[in-house]
Formats: C-alpha cells, sequence, structure tokens
C-alpha cells in the first residue's frame, strides 16, 4: 500500500526546496548619497565607483540602478554621441523594470520612474526623437502627479511637477493641441511656486535634491520668467561652487553668455577645475570660442574648431560653424569663411532654431554688412559701448538693402535699450517694426518682444501684454516657435 504524505507537506517542502528572494528596497543610504553628490558635480567615474561598491554589499538596493540613469543623462545630454545612445538606449528599460520591483509604500517607486522619464524625454530631444520625447514627458507629468496623490509630503515630488508645469506653461498656441494630447497642463506661476516651496524645504530630501533643484530654476528663471538679474544674485547669493562643480559652472557660463556677459563667462570657463576626474565635454570648448567671437578675438576660431572637431552630437554644429565663418569672414580670410559656410550645408541638424538660422544663411550667396556684424557680435557678448561707436552717427539713410536698413534699427533699439536708455531705444524698435513686420527676418518680432519687456519692466503690463501679443501676431518670420513662447510667457507674468 503506498502512503501518500499530506498535500500540506509537500507544498512546504517544495517551498523550502526554492531560494527565497529578498525584497527589492529604495535605500539612498550615505554611500549612494555620495554617489549622488558625485554625478551631480559631473564627476561620473567616481559616481559610478561608489555605485558598483553598494551594487555589490546591498544587490537588492534598487537607488544604485536609479542613479545610473544620472550617469547616461549626462554622458549623452551634454556629448550626444550616437554611438553611446545606441549602447545605453537598453538600460531606459532594464531600469524601468528594476524599479517596478521596489515595495509600493515607498515614495521612490513612481518618482524614480518619473525621473527616468523625463531625463530621457531630454536625451530623445537631442537626438531627434521628439515625438517620442513628449511621450516620455508625458509619462513622467503623470508619473510624479500620481506620486504627488499618494505622497503629498515627499518633497522631490514638487521639484519635477514644478519645473514640468512651468516649462509646459510656455507651449506657443499654436502648439496647444500638443499639450492637450499630452495631458499636461502648463502654468508658469503654479510651476515655478512650486520648485520655490521645494527650494525652502528644510527635511532631507529637500537639502539632497538641492543642486538638482537649483539648475532647474536658474534656467526657468532666466528663460520662463526672464529675471535674469535675478538669477544671477540668486547664483551669487548661494556662491555656487563654479570651479569644482561642473554642473554649476555650465550652467553659470552659459546663462552669462546668453545673458550678454561675453566676459564673465569666459572667466568662469578659465578657473574650472580640469582634473581627469571629470566628464569630458566639447561643450566647454564651444562656450569658450563664442564668448570670444563675441569679442571679435582671434582666439575664437581654436576653441570653435576643435568643437568641431571632437563632438559627436547634432545640435549648434550648424551654428558654430556660421560664427567661424563669420569670424574668417571679419578676419578678411575669405577663402576659410567661404570653407566653413559650405560645411554648414553639409554638417549637424536644424532641430534648433539657431542651427535652421545658420542652414538658411549658408543657402544664400549673399554675406552680412561688415559693420553690422561686428556690432552684432559686441552686442551679444556685453560690449555695448565698443557697438555703439562702430554705429555712431549712423542711421538708415547709410544703408542701401531694405535687410540692412531693418538690422541697423533693431541693433540701435538693442543698444540703447542694454546701456538703459528706454525711450531711443523704444523709437529705434518701432522703427525696425514698421521696416520688418512683413518681412521673414526676425528682428520686428524681437523689437516688439523687447517692447514688452521695457513696458513690464516699467509695471505698465497691459501694454506690455500689446506688445507681447504684436509680436505673436507676426507671422512666417525667422525664430517664429522661440519670440512666440518668450511672449506667451511674458503675457502669462503680466496677467498674474
Amino acid at each position: 500500500m503506498i502512503s501518500l504524505r499530506p498535500t500540506w507537506l509537500a507544498a512546504l517542502l517544495v517551498l523550502l526546496s526554492v531560494p527565497m528572494q529578498a525584497q527589492k528596497v529604495f535605500d539612498f543610504n550615505d554611500r549612494c548619497k555620495q554617489a549622488y553628490h558625485e554625478i551631480i558635480q559631473l564627476k561620473l567615474n567616481n559616481g559610478q565607483q561608489l555605485l558598483n561598491a553598494e551594487k555589490t554589499q546591498h544587490p537588492n538596493n534598487l537607488i544604485p540602478y536609479f542613479l545610473e540613469n544620472y550617469i547616461d543623462f549626462f554622458t549623452l545630454f551634454f556629448n550626444e554621441d550616437p554611438a553611446e545612445f545606441k549602447k545605453r538606449l537598453p538600460n531606459r528599460d532594464t531600469r524601468l523594470d528594476l524599479m517596478d520591483e521596489g515595495p509600493e509604500n515607498s515614495p521612490f517607486l513612481l518618482f524614480a520612474r518619473s525621473v527616468i522619464h523625463f531625463q530621457w524625454a531630454a536625451v530623445r530631444v537631442k537626438f531627434g526623437n521628439n515625438w517620442d520625447a513628449g511621450w516620455e514627458f508625458r509619462r513622467s507629468f503623470l508619473q510624479v502627479k500620481n506620486n504627488q496623490q499618494q505622497f503629498p509630503r515627499f518633497a522631490p515630488n514638487s521639484l519635477y511637477a514644478g519645473t514640468m508645469q512651468a516649462a509646459a506653461g510656455t507651449i506657443p498656441d499654436g502648439y496647444k493641441w500638443l499639450s492637450n494630447l499630452l495631458g499636461i497642463n502648463g502654468n508658469i506661476k503654479k510651476g515655478m511656486g512650486k520648485i520655490n516651496t521645494f527650494l525652502q524645504g528644510s527635511d532631507e530630501w529637500s537639502a539632497l535634491f538641492r543642486d538638482e533643484a537649483i539648475f532647474y530654476y536658474c534656467y526657468l528663471k532666466f528663460y520662463v520668467e526672464n529675471d535674469k538679474t535675478g538669477v544671477f544674485q540668486f547664483i551669487d547669493q548661494q556662491h555656487l561652487d563654479v570651479v569644482n562643480n561642473h554642473l554649476f559652472a555650465y550652467l553659470a557660463a552659459n546663462l552669462n553668455r546668453n545673458s550678454q556677459q561675453a566676459e564673465k563667462a569666459e572667466e568662469i570657463i578659465t578657473g574650472l577645475n580640469m582634473s581627469g576626474a571629470y566628464l569630458a565635454m566639447p561643450v566647454w570648448d564651444m562656450e569658450m570660442g563664442y564668448a570670444k567671437v563675441h569679442h571679435l578675438d582671434p582666439a575664437a576660431a581654436p576653441y570653435l574648431e576643435r568643437f568641431i572637431n571632437t563632438f559627436k552630437g547634432r545640435f549648434y554644429v550648424k551654428d558654430v560653424l556660421q560664427k567661424l565663418s563669420w569670424h574668417y569672414y571679419l578676419q578678411g580670410d575669405e577663402a576659410k569663411a567661404h570653407a566653413y559656410r559650405q560645411k554648414v550645408l553639409t554638417k549637424g541638424t536644424t532641430d534648433s532654431e539657431a542651427d535652421k538660422q545658420a542652414q538658411k544663411e549658408a543657402t544664400t550667396n549673399s554675406w552680412p554688412n561688415k559693420l553690422l556684424l561686428q556690432a552684432r557680435m559686441l552686442n551679444d557678448g556685453g560690449y555695448y559701448r565698443q557697438a555703439l561707436a562702430l554705429l555712431q552717427g549712423k542711421n538708415t539713410g547709410n544703408f542701401s538693402l531694405a535687410e540692412e536698413k531693418l538690422e541697423f534699427a533693431y541693433r540701435a533699439g538693442r543698444l540703447y535699450d542694454d546701456i538703459g536708455n528706454d525711450s531711443l531705444a523704444i523709437v529705434f524698435y518701432k522703427e525696425a517694426i514698421e521696416l520688418g513686420e512683413q518681412r521673414k527676418e526676425h528682428f520686428a518680432a524681437r523689437a516688439a518682444l523687447q517692447i514688452g519687456y521695457i513696458f513690464e519692466q516699467r509695471g505698465d503690463k497691459q501694454t506690455a501684454i500689446n506688445w507681447f501679443q504684436r509680436c505673436q501676431s507676426m507671422k512666417d518670420h525667422d525664430f517664429k516657435n522661440s519670440l512666440d513662447a518668450k511672449a506667451k510667457a511674458g503675457i502669462a507674468r503680466c496677467k498674474e
């Protein structure tokens, strides 16, 4: 007679014969915090070594895999190497699957997924995958929104929700269908309010993610709120380390250069700690080359040329080549000027509006007026008095071509604007609008935008709105999308 074990005993024996798998956890311990700080400074190899040690000692901790996405993000976002993109892209799905294995009672379950989607959205934009980027952005937005509902006290939710809400608030009205499709309700005031709340927080998560928050906050304050003075005051007040923290150094150099402070940008880059521990980035050569070309410095060319020879990405390649062609054009080297203009036609892409403009110019047989080009370069670098000296005694009658008359009016207006002579600036801006409102150049729309800024600063919000709307009303001109976005942001600020 055959004796059968009780079924419960058989089941128990089966369970005992299978190795028990430990529960995955989100443990942002001291070693992970140290790794995160190294990564945020762009010391990626140091961060990776710490993460490797953590994975070996605590294989069920998911935080190292979450932080490895930061390493991929910074590497791909700044250097845009297609080979690296192909190699690292599979990491995205692997990490998202891993995050799903975490405990449901942890705020990091959805937060980590949201950050991974957010970072890959930015990366996909860099590689021209704009549609995929939009869906990544949507997933990120919805996940952090859900996480806010489940864990309202988890401070980092406000950082990412606010950043995305503020950025989405600048989507031009012509692309409203896109924000509706993606399910993203943009609101600049509410978004910036959430980031401000986060920065004022004092809990452990607010302290941990503070440097990352500063990076997003400064860019949004600069481009969305148009508070350039406030940005640099904030940077000074926070005593940001722009020598040893390369993320902060890039932030400060890039914003100074885009705020017509080329000399300050050059000073920051020159003072960098260039230890081999940091991510090697060709963009430093681009930033230094731009800073020097805006002072008509002959030393600009080697930096821009080295960028072209070492950068493997797409963004700003045409723009850099255009600057090189202008540099040699102003130096009187026509052969090199033409050679670099020809390269504009074959290298890079037109994903950015600056690159698109460079491509458009390269298809023409005409070159800029040398005097106006010199004034533009000096003005963009913040050398206002030198630029004004070039235009002293000139008026539109001194230029024969319609596009030159238009550019002169805008350049004069912008220079007077930059030195604080608002009344004279408005006179020239209005002349630029009259000359160019029906043309393809961007000068008229930009002049209307600048007048809006002047009245916004004066506190005359309704007049400012009228000029921002005037900017938006101009059709089919260069930089249409970016100027409309800035005008929309201006309208939103004035209606607050």
